[in-house]
């Protein structure tokens, strides 16, 4: 296969470009090299330029590439096997994935291990590294923060931070040539990152890494620029409000309950512990529904395109990872999702992927390779630097809201898969959240890039107000959630404005949400389901807002009764009317308030509540607080 049948991107050109030079003995001053590639963007290619370069030329004899997790050290052997790149580049180089056996290398160009790794046997890597002459490839060195004993000693996490630091820093100081690679160059405790060059400053200002240090070729690819080149995919946000209500002090119920409070809105004392019950109560299901749901509808629908079967597997069909908070919700989430097929379904299409697991490993190669499974529920094992094309739909519900984190989970839906079709019948879909936090991290990204998030519902994340309360990603302790539910959601898109595009969005009425279907091409049947969904919302909305004020009791069916109410004065189920009855109940419904028609559900046995709520005696039975 010739070089143009996959052409390099930018930042791989580049790197090429100077790797070649460096073959020929003009960059003899280069010494390191800091790739800042956004995630999803291509980076695990870059090792294997330099190196055909350089090992072909002699400059370089071996390459040792570590990376932060084990799942990882598989696809960079994949890197340097793929046949296609092989063919492209002309090269016959192989790398093997290596613990801390003896000769890690076996004969090969080099080898791939993990930081992990590098710490338990520090002088068995410095061995290798400083027996030849060495590629070191540090992948996502942002892991690396530079030692502070200060610091060190606050957490557990920190410390084993500090420790790969202390390992790699030998290796870094010993390799004749260092690549370092990262889709992010800050870390979330605002510490330096090892081996960077960074300009002197005071303890107190934020550090600024000196882009002209003597030796160093920094090469940088920005989520616009893949925007641009079709590198990566635009992002649909699915952003989901809900209400949660817990208990403080883990004290009886009645005596601290607290609630129910929004996710959205400003940042308050309320929206950690609100996000926290969420995660583990109804709102997560209903999050997991929707996501689920919008898997199955793309898959059928690229079944339906190719004339497949609903029992043949096939690549390219798309898939759903889910994030969770934590290793007990991962198993809770599995149960559900499982409990939405038939056994058998469940069985293949579902699988688990923590540190606990026994076959987390498997079950990460299978979702990547395979074209079942299809669902892969993970907490942080598939967060960062997964390969999985296949991943079209996200259900990000995580508690965690600093940017490279975030930026690494929702990057794993934006890569471009090479069995799913046209780059233009693709998107990206990310379900999260409607909190504060979340937002004030999408419009960074929209002001960094030059785009805007177009919403359905109108909401300005510009002026969102300046956070006053300190915000840890730690889980708040003394809460037991007590239960919470969705009650609207939304979808953006995030993606570069043009000049055509942007003429044809003032022309559109609303963001389509379904997937692969431009605006331009929005059936009857599609307008009528999206204002059935507004209807859904607005009726939750009231529903939530009247328990909030003491109108209803607490009940998880709430919508369902406000739902037969508006049927009841609608005359008429939503699913029989047409597009301008859908319009007219929409209408009715912004300027009425479902409470006020309650007495309609009186004589059925399924309301009983409602005769009794109105003559006050459900408020009358209530504890006192």
């Amino acid at each position: 296969m010739s070089a143009s049948a996959r052409p390099l991107r930018a930042h791989q050109r580049t790197l090429a470009t100077l790797a070649a030079a460096m073959a020929r003995g003009e960059a003899d001053g280069v010494s390191d090299i800091l790739a800042a590639v956004t995630p999803g963007g291509g980076k695990s290619l870059l090792p294997v330029l330099a190196a055909a370069h350089l090992i072909n030329a002699g400059r370089i004899e071996r390459v040792v590439w570590v990376v932060p997790r084990d799942s990882l050290r598989l696809q960079a052997e994949e890197a340097f096997a793929d046949p296609l790149w092989r063919a492209s580049l002309g090269h016959s180089l192989s790398v093997r994935s290596s613990e801390n056996a003896p000769d890690p290398s076996r004969g090969l160009a080099g080898y791939v291990t993990t930081y992990q790794a590098v710490a338990a046997a520090p002088m068995l890597h410095l061995k290798e590294v400083s027996r030849n002459r060495t590629l070191l490839v540090v992948d996502e060195v942002h892991h690396l923060p530079v030692p502070s004993s200060s610091l060190d000693r606050n957490d557990a996490e920190g410390e084993e931070a500090s420790a790969w630091s202390r390992a790699m820093l030998p290796l870094l100081q010993c390799a004749s040539l260092r690549l370092l690679l990262s889709g992010t160059l800050e870390r979330a405790d605002g510490r330096r990152i090892l081996g960077l060059p960074y300009y002197p400053a005071a303890t107190t200002h934020t550090p600024e890494i000196d882009l002209d240090a003597p030796g160093w070729a920094v090469i940088g690819y920005s989520r616009a620029q893949a925007l641009a080149e079709r590198s990566v995919l635009p992002v649909t946000f699915g952003a989901l409000d809900g209400e949660a209500s817990w208990l403080e002090g883990g004290r009886a119920a009645g005596q601290a309950r607290v609630g129910p409070h929004r996710l959205g809105g400003a940042v308050r004392n309320t929206t950690r512990p609100a996000l926290f019950t969420a995660l583990r109560t109804g709102f997560a299901r209903d999050l997991l529904q929707e996501a689920f749901g919008a898997t199955r509808r793309l898959r059928a629908r690229r079944r339906a395109e190719r004339g497949f079967g609903p029992t043949e597997f096939a690549r390219g069909l798309g898939k759903l990872l889910v994030v969770a908070p934590d290793q007990a919700s991962a198993r809770h989430y599995l149960a559900m999702l499982q409990s939405w097929m038939p056994a058998a379904q469940a069985e293949r299409d579902v699988r688990l992927a923590t540190s606990s697991e026994r076959d987390a490993h498997e079950a990460l190669a299978a979702f990547r390779l395979l074209p079942e499974p299809a669902v892969l529920v993970t907490v942080a094992m598939a967060y960062e630097g997964l390969d999985a094309p296949d991943i079209a739909v996200v259900a990000a519900l995580t508690h965690i809201r600093s940017r490279p984190w975030l930026e690494q989970m929702i990057a794993r839906a934006t890569r471009v898969d090479p069995h799913a079709g046209s780059y233009t019948d693709q998107q990206a879909l990310v379900f999260h959240p409607d909190d504060p936090l979340f937002a004030r991290f999408r419009a960074e990204l929209e002001n960094e890039q030059g785009s805007a998030a177009r919403a359905r519902k109108t909401q300005r994340i510009s002026a969102l107000t300046p956070e006053r309360v300190v915000w840890s990603d730690e889980e708040p302790r003394a809460i037991t959630p007590l239960e919470s539910n969705a009650i609207g959601l939304r979808y953006a898109l995030l993606r570069p404005i043009t000049v055509a595009r942007a003429e044809r969005a003032r022309a559109s009425n609303a963001l389509n949400p379904a997937i692969g279907c431009p605006d331009s091409e929005r059936a009857p049947s599609l307008s009528e389901r999206l204002l059935r969904q507004r209807l859904s919302a607005t009726v939750a909305a009231q529903a939530a807002e009247d328990e909030a004020n003491l109108c209803i009791p607490r009940s998880g069916n709430r919508p369902h009764r406000y739902n037969a109410v508006l049927k009841r004065v609608l005359g008429k189920a939503r699913a029989a009317m047409t597009l301008a009855e859908l319009e007219a109940a929409l209408a009715w419904l912004e300027r009425h308030r479902l409470s006020d028609h309650l007495h309609l559900l009186d004589g059925d046995a399924r309301y009983a509540w409602s005769a009794r709520h109105r003559s006050g005696g459900w408020l009358s039975k209530r504890p006192s607080p």
